[in-house]
Order: C-alpha cells, then structure tokens, then sequence
C-alpha cells in the first residue's frame, strides 16, 4: 500500500509518499509546496491544488492521509491553513482516494507510541522507521511522511482487529 500523507499550509504544504512492504516502510518521495507570501490566496491556493494533483497523478497513492488543523491562538493563522486544507482535501476527493485525517496526537502516538513526544522524538522515529540516513527537511515535510506512517500503522491495527 502507498499512502500519501499531507501536512497542509498556505506557505508550506508538507508531503510525502509512504509504501508498505514486506520488507517494512520504505519512502517513495517526500517534499514541500511553497506558495510566496505576496501571491494573492486564490493563487496560491491554486498552486497547492495543481501541485497536488501532479504528485498523485505521478506516484499514483492508494490513500491519503491529511494532519488536522491545530487550533491556534492566531485565527488568522488558522484560516490560512483552513483555506490550504479545504484544497488539499478536493484535490483528493477529486482523485478517488480515500482520506484520512489525523490529530498531531495520535500522529505522535502511532509514529512513537506516545502521544505527547516532542518534534526531535518524532524526526528520528521517521528516520529509523524509513531507514534515511537523516531526518527529513524542511519540517512540513518530516510531518508529513510521519502522517503517511500514522496512516499506514493505523490500516494496520484495523484490519488486525477485523479478523479478531
């Protein structure tokens, strides 16, 4: 299974493209989506969506997994992200796949087994969990390959507790 895992921003949308083997997790592709800031939203907004539908129509994912929006103190913060997630997840309507959306918790949770571990935690779970020399930059980016991951261990325990 390849799951493609997103962590959603006006500036920066963070994604990443995770297979499961019988040989464990290996990573297919990971990068992000800048947008300037002087670009009008509508724009840039656009831009996510037509870089989306590329990377999926490219690496051909089985499922996607998406971060949820994190409350911020700065609504206008929020509302950017809103604006980038609402993208993101037409992108992947339009393309059939099926969607998943995660907490930063149980993203934590799933890549670490604790749901309060810090960045530093998760980053290096990444790695180790898909055999990189290093920990992927920039940090949307490790974000979202650690989604793809919560995607993949999450199928996993699902379909263990079905044949129980």
């Amino acid at each position: 299974m390849r799951v493609l895992g997103l962590d959603p921003g006006t500036a920066i949308t963070g994604y990443a493209i995770v297979a499961e083997t019988e040989n464990g997790l290996s990573l297919e592709t990971i990068g992000v989506i800048r947008t300037p800031s002087h670009t009008p939203l509508p724009l840039r907004l656009q831009k996510i969506y037509a870089e989306l539908q590329a990377i999926i129509a490219q690496y051909q994912p089985d499922a996607a997994g998406v971060e949820e929006l994190f409350f911020s103190r700065n609504a206008r913060t929020a509302m950017a992200v809103g604006h980038a997630r609402g993208v993101t997840l037409l992108a992947l309507a339009d393309a059939g796949l099926p969607i998943a959306e995660y907490t930063p918790m149980q993203v934590k949770q799933a890549v670490t087994g604790y749901g309060g571990a810090d960045k530093h935690q998760v980053q290096e779970m990444i790695r180790m969990l898909l055999h990189l020399k290093d920990i992927p930059r920039p940090d949307d980016a490790a974000d979202a390959a650690a989604v793809a991951i919560c995607y993949l261990h999450r199928a996993r325990l699902d379909q263990v507790a079905s044949e129980a």
